[in-house]
């Protein structure tokens, strides 16, 4: 049984910063890709970055500079680093686990099978 878990949402000001965290369980983690994706109201579910086995990130434009994705192996735990946030960054935050190939195809879900629950991010 496969379980992402994220955690680590909240309440910010604008230019602030906020660390998630997604923990994985039941998945082959070290083998395969896994990202950030948000939703705001509204809008559709786009990416923010992902990561491959072997630390190679891939992020939107609309945040590179600004947050950084980073993975633990020994923890078999994902994170996003989040700096410097705008109210545009306001969203549910979704964790995601997939092949290889999700790398590839992000910002696109379509290498992604596995999902979150998803954390609240709120930036006023």
């Amino acid at each position: 049984h496969v379980q992402l878990v994220e955690s680590g949402g909240g309440s910010v000001q604008a230019g602030g910063s906020l660390r998630l965290s997604c923990a994985a369980s039941g998945y082959t983690y070290n083998r395969n890709c896994m990202a950030w994706f948000r939703q705001a109201p509204g809008k559709e579910r786009e990416g923010v970055a992902a990561i491959n086995s072997g630390g190679t990130t891939r992020y939107v434009d609309s945040v590179r500079g600004r947050f950084t994705i980073s993975r633990e192996q020994a923890r078999r735990t994902l994170y996003l680093q989040m700096d410097n946030l705008t109210p545009d960054d306001s969203a549910m935050y979704y964790c995601a686990a997939g092949q290889p190939f999700g790398l590839v195809q992000f910002p696109s879900e379509g290498g992604f099978d596995y999902w979150g629950h998803g954390t609240q991010v709120t930036v006023s």
